[in-house]
């Protein structure tokens, strides 16, 4: 999708790379043929991109957005091989953070869900972040004011209905409507095979994880989606907090994801 960079970028992106490349004894960077999107630029292979059944998963993201391309294939790769790795061990699916169902669709069909004997919980408020739950930190960060202009703006889905019409494919896709961690006990779940945390805030994203993390089975899998983005520093710092706490570890991606393997 490097047609989507901006030309004059592209030129910066050639005057700042090509020299690092170089010196690091890489080929020199080329928009054109290099993955440059999303925050990640990468000379390494991304035949992924190519691949027909990860096409076809990327565009059911798209429509759940309906038309609206955020270009971040990779992360979209992740997602898809942590969830296709959850399929090895017990218990069921979760995603809380949901939105439009961009990511959480992707899977779904990349995994031919209707066909997979478990459930996937789409959790979310469908009203836009609990402002309530920031801290100062983030507050002073803006991300209360930043959550109302977005939501002002309709970047955030607040209708139920559509998202629930998004996953009507799936009989066994269950959309909840509620605020974590508030709404969690709630949920029929006894095993958890994977989960996907994209709440954008602290407090209930480390609440999320230590209410799933007795019932995770061994070998499932968190994703982080915000874990290692740098206007998410607070929340990174209490997740981290947290795993030590939980005996376990974050892996740092450059996709700015985090992902922990129980």
């Amino acid at each position: 999708m490097t047609q989507f960079v901006p030309r004059p970028l592209r030129a910066a992106l050639r005057r700042i790379l090509n020299p690092l490349m170089t010196r690091a004894g890489y080929v020199r960077f080329d928009v054109k043929r290099h993955y440059a999107n999303d925050g990640v630029f990468s000379v390494h292979n991304d035949s992924f991109r190519r691949d027909t059944a990860f096409q076809a998963a990327y565009a059911r993201g798209v429509e759940a957005g309906r038309g609206v391309d955020p270009h971040f294939e990779w992360r979209v790769h992740v997602a898809l091989w942590a969830a296709s790795s959850a399929l090895r061990v017990s218990g069921d699916f979760i995603e809380c953070g949901v939105n439009a169902g961009f990511m959480s669709s992707a899977i779904m069909h990349r995994l031919n869900w209707s066909q997979v004997p478990r459930r996937f919980f789409l959790v979310d408020t469908f009203s836009g972040p609990v402002l309530e739950q920031y801290a100062d930190v983030e507050l002073k960060m803006g991300k209360a004011a930043l959550a109302r202009e977005l939501l002002a703006k309709g970047a955030y889905v607040t209708d139920v209905e559509r998202a629930r019409a998004n996953f009507a494919e799936w009989p066994n896709a269950v959309v909840v409507a509620g605020a974590v961690p508030d709404v969690l006990p709630s949920i029929p779940l006894e095993r958890l095979a994977f989960a996907h945390l994209d709440l954008n805030c602290a407090y209930p994203e480390c609440a999320a994880l230590e209410y799933f993390w007795p019932r995770l089975s061994p070998g499932g899998l968190v994703l982080l989606d915000d874990y290692a983005n740098h206007e998410y520093a607070f929340q990174k710092q209490t997740i981290d907090e947290l795993a030590k706490r939980l005996n376990t570890e974050v892996l740092s991606l450059p996709t700015g994801q985090g992902l922990i393997v129980r």
